[in-house]
């Protein structure tokens, strides 16, 4: 199975501790988000962990302890960095910042291992069409060659956008069009592959590829391993995604982002982070109750086996 260490929160930023706490023990506890008195119980072992991924826009707190991690397990980063400040990212670090911790990634885990991105593409009167081309050029300079490829993908208007960001502005098919053009075209000039994530249209003609950010192939070929030959059900509309099991909690990340999607408010977000958080429990907010029913998840490695792969040899 995947594990997912960072769709509901920046575990790497604001957690790393705690994250480094359940793999020494081996084990972590997820409450259902739906149903918050059901927890499930997932062995962090490598026997059926086949890959941990990450996603952070800030990997510097975890990189000092990260070899307890990535000795044991395959492994896979997708860093976010954007063209957005703390107008709109108020606790993620600057782009020099976030560019020079992206290197010192790359030094431990190797460029296969990253991918950059670039999202959500959104437009305000401050981040502009030719605002997020002429600073996805600076990047790319930048980091070419230092990751793996470069995902994007442009805002969804979630309904409580219209009260958390007014000022986001409607991005029309002209703009994604020239938008896509822009970006595909900065990206062949850096040799950089570039792809989308989500239902956001398809680019071919740009030189853009499919969505499909967590992929068996990706990870399998980032870590020198095969994976079964499974289908790739997709987290959501136009997503080719491998399902993954996410070991966070929405209402937890302290980065206070404008455009989150796992955030109902960053004031409830930050409360948790500083009143129901303990780095020593199994779960990331809060501890067990007498009514919280835990069952143990069904995990089963997904990787072909040495004796599997030889089936297929010509004798």
């Amino acid at each position: 199975m995947i594990i997912n260490t960072g769709a509901r929160t920046d575990t790497a930023q604001w957690y790393a501790p705690w994250l480094l706490n359940r793999f020494e023990e081996g084990f972590v506890l997820v409450r259902n988000p739906l149903y918050p008195h059901k927890v499930s119980r997932y062995e962090l072992d490598p026997s059926v962990v086949d890959c941990v991924v990450f996603c952070s826009k800030n990997y510097a707190p975890l990189l000092p302890q990260l070899h307890r991690i990535t000795s044991r397990f395959n492994t896979h980063f997708h860093y976010t960095i954007t063209a957005y400040g703390p107008d709109i990212e108020p606790e993620v670090p600057d782009l020099e910042e976030s560019v020079h911790t992206l290197y010192d990634l790359e030094r431990l885990v190797g460029a296969q291992r990253i991918c950059w991105r670039y999202d959500p593409v959104l437009l305000t009167g401050t981040y502009t069409i030719e605002r997020h081309l002429q600073t996805f050029s600076w990047l790319a300079e930048r980091l070419a060659g230092h990751v793996d490829r470069c995902i994007f993908s442009f805002v969804e208007m979630y309904q409580k956008l219209e009260h958390n960001f007014p000022e986001l502005e409607p991005i029309s098919p002209e703009d994604r069009d020239r938008l896509a053009a822009g970006l595909g075209a900065i990206a062949a000039r850096r040799n950089l592959r570039i792809q989308t994530c989500g239902n956001n249209g398809v680019w071919s003609q740009y030189g853009i590829g499919r969505s499909a950010c967590m992929t068996l192939q990706m990870l399998g070929a980032a870590n020198g391993v095969t994976f079964k030959d499974l289908k790739h059900l997709g987290q959501r509309a136009g997503c080719g995604c491998f399902r993954a099991r996410d070991i966070g909690a929405y209402d937890s990340c302290p980065n206070g982002c404008r455009y989150c999607y796992a955030n109902r408010d960053h004031a409830k977000a930050l409360d948790n982070y500083l009143h129901a958080h303990d780095p020593q429990s199994p779960l990331l907010l809060g501890v067990l109750s007498a009514d919280d029913e835990v069952t143990s998840a069904k995990q089963q490695s997904l990787l072909l086996r040495n004796d599997q792969l030889s089936l297929d040899i010509p004798m």
